[in-house]
């Protein structure tokens, strides 16, 4: 089992970071036992920090959760992604999201249409970027939304000697993670997301777009990011409690995620959180998030105990978990949470298939922090 955290903002949120805390973070993430480090694109670059990362250690993994596709294209894409797998030794792996209309828009004044398919043509387009450079190829792309037709010798680098890195897309509705079985190497989980979700209604689809592409579920990696609410003290998980219902209560008022709500009979909470949050009443909306919804969406419990039930939900469904902790969180809680997980996937008779292995050389639980 292999063990991540996040970096570029600070350590327990996605808020976005001083770059010149990576070295601290880093390190924080190595002292922990985690093995790898993700950053996301909120209101920092998502690729910088891993540059800064890569330097600081030789043996974490790096990647992006997520950097939004549609805010760049392909070849800029293509570009980063090469150079931080190289920088890195191999060890890059490239998370890439869509965002919504809204914020590709008007936010980064980009084109949006057909998310599911425009997503499908940038990957496309990336492995054969990736292609020209790494066999010489002439690069010849052409999709309905984009085009690639020149690399001329100046313009291209050199053979990666590492490979392209593994491609993982997030996912929430049938279409997105349809691509994502069929071209990617992994998928992110939105965190607004149940283990019933996952095992009837996410997991199939992505055993139809396996057997799409020829491919086992070996070769796949599924990545989770899941709520946990947490602490050393009753005190600590009551405030741990208090953050995740207020997480819950933003994601549920967003109508892509309702999908969610549906299957355990709760869709019509959806419509009541919608209408609060046009009006801005969050307090309301945290009180609407009942004990019954809270224990499903999210694992409760001390720091000691909470790695068993994660492993017990997902051990068996999910390769990479992201310990999604909205609130602050010390060190040494993590560490223990960590060590809690390990204790669980090393127990005789729990979930989880022994020895498999998925893309970039990740275990089959691996847990992060978002």
């Amino acid at each position: 089992m292999r063990v991540d955290g996040n970096i570029g903002g600070a350590i327990d949120g996605t808020g976005g970071g001083d770059l010149a805390d990576i070295a601290e973070q880093v390190g924080a993430a190595e002292r922990v036992g985690y093995d790898g480090v993700w950053t996301t694109e909120v209101s920092r670059d998502p690729f910088l920090p891993l540059l800064l990362a890569a330097d600081r250690s030789r043996t974490l993994t790096l990647g992006t959760a997520i950097a939004v596709a549609f805010a760049r294209n392909p070849m800029t894409v293509a570009m980063v992604a090469n150079d931080l797998q190289s920088f890195s030794s191999g060890r890059f792996v490239l998370g890439l999201g869509s965002q919504i209309k809204a914020h590709i828009q008007r936010r980064f004044s980009m084109p949006w249409s057909e998310p599911a398919a425009r997503m499908r043509e940038f990957v496309l387009a990336l492995q054969a970027i990736w292609a020209s450079w790494q066999g010489g190829t002439r690069l010849d792309f052409h999709g309905e939304f984009y085009q690639h037709t020149l690399m001329t010798p100046m313009f291209s680098p050199p053979p990666n000697p590492w490979g392209p890195p593994p491609v993982l897309l997030a996912a929430v509705g049938p279409q997105m993670t349809r691509v994502a079985a069929e071209l990617a190497d992994g998928m992110l989980v939105h965190g607004f997301t149940t283990e019933r979700y996952l095992r009837e209604i996410t997991l199939p689809l992505i055993h139809d777009g396996l057997r799409t592409s020829g491919r086992g579920r070996d070769r796949f990696s599924i990545c989770y990011p899941g709520l946990v609410a947490t602490g050393d003290t009753d005190a600590d998980l009551e405030i741990a409690v208090t953050a995740v219902r207020e997480q819950l209560a933003f994601y549920g008022a967003t109508p892509a995620y309702r999908p969610v709500l549906d299957v355990h009979g709760w869709g019509d909470l959806h419509t009541d959180l919608h209408q609060l949050s046009g009006r801005g009443d969050w307090a309301t909306m945290a009180d609407l998030i009942d004990d019954t919804m809270l224990h499903t969406f999210a694992v409760i419990g001390h720091a000691d105990s909470v790695g068993a039930e994660i492993h017990r939900r997902f051990g068996d469904i999910v390769d990479r978990y992201t310990l999604y902790t909205p609130y602050p969180l010390r060190e040494q809680t993590r560490l223990r949470i960590v060590t809690s997980l390990h204790q669980a996937s090393a127990t005789p008779g729990q979930p989880g298939p022994a020895g498999a292995s998925s893309p970039g050389g990740v275990s089959r639980l691996h847990i992060q922090e978002a």
